[in-house]
């Protein structure tokens, strides 16, 4: 079983310099693109090109990829210093 399949469906997506990942499950996972070196040098149109697979992302116009598992770890590819947020929503809420 893929991990998407055991959180639910994901939506991702760029908002206000970060990429905000939306899971079914009530999981919301929030970094800012600035920590992520491919990322970084993307504009909001090739930030929000953003394919969901059943195991992670990928910016087909950044040729980046990241995993949910590592997503989840705190992992984004990041620079030092840069930290990943995890935050549990009220059951059926999603911002």
């Amino acid at each position: 079983m893929s991990f998407s399949n055991r959180i639910g469906l994901m939506t991702a997506f760029h908002k206000d310099g970060m990429i905000i990942v939306q899971c079914g499950n009530g999981i919301e996972v929030k970094f800012p693109v600035g920590g992520n070196p491919r990322l970084s040098h993307g504009n909001p149109e090739q930030l929000n090109n953003i394919q969901v697979s059943p195991f992670g992302l990928h910016w087909p116009d950044l040729d980046e990829d990241l995993s949910f598992e590592g997503l989840l770890k705190g992992d984004y590819g990041q620079a030092e210093g840069y930290t990943c947020r995890i935050a549990e929503q009220p059951s059926g809420y999603l911002m």
